[in-house]
């Protein structure tokens, strides 16, 4: 049976190929704890699209929009921070990342890249890379990513990691290298915060961080 792990809990967690058949390209995120679980609501202004009758609850709405399509049809959310995200299709496979700083609902710049063979979290991680150059040294700005996975890592398990020597219980560290690159970035810039927000609830700059990160299947940006 396949098995994935959970962008959340980072426990590994498995479905059965019937499902995945049925949804081509779907590669879930959660494991159905952490879907579950979690009951906050969705924030306000333009929602995500429905999902499509009969599929499973955690499957993403996303559309592989163009960065013209997200600013179109969305327009809630914050309008302040850098943006981020991470995709690989499958996962592990071709993958991409993107980051949109944004003040006052405007763009103050963007990148985003790819790679041949990757995965989702090692995506969301160059993301996050890539977004605490972005902002200017001394800036305060708040760095959204749809990972609690990363999140997590960063703001709760590292530093212990650091002590032991980049070590965990129960194995190594997954994706030392950017983890230990995003740590460093993140003791040298205190005045930038780490913070969820959650993936295709209608916030249109992390919409369009997902569009940039998703750009290397399409032909148009």
């Amino acid at each position: 049976m396949p098995e994935f792990v959970c962008a959340t809990c980072a426990a590994p967690f498995a479905l059965p190929p019937a499902v995945l058949d049925r949804y081509p390209g779907w590669t879930p995120r959660e494991c159905r704890n952490c879907r579950d679980g979690d009951g906050s609501p969705s924030r306000g202004g333009t929602k995500a699209p429905p999902r499509r009758r009969g599929a499973p609850r955690d499957a993403p709405v996303e559309e592989n929009l163009t960065v013209a399509e997200v600013l179109d049809r969305y327009t809630a959310g914050p309008q302040d921070g850098v943006f981020t995200d991470g995709s690989a299709h499958p996962n592990p496979g071709p993958g991409g990342w993107g980051a949109v700083y944004v003040i006052g609902g405007e763009v103050v710049d963007q990148r985003h890249g790819s790679e041949a063979h990757t995965t989702n979290n090692r995506m969301e991680l160059t993301a996050l890379l890539a977004a605490f150059d972005m902002v200017p040294p001394g800036t305060p700005a708040t760095v959204y990513t749809d990972s609690r996975l990363c999140v997590d890592t960063i703001t709760r398990w590292a530093p212990g990691w650091e002590r032991q020597g980049w070590r965990r219980k129960g194995g190594d560290v997954r994706n030392l290298d950017l983890v230990q690159q995003l740590y460093a970035r993140a003791k040298a810039r205190p005045e930038l915060t780490l913070a969820w927000i959650r993936a295709h609830d209608g916030a249109r700059w992390n919409e369009y961080a997902d569009s940039l990160s998703t750009a290397y299947r399409r032909a148009t940006l």
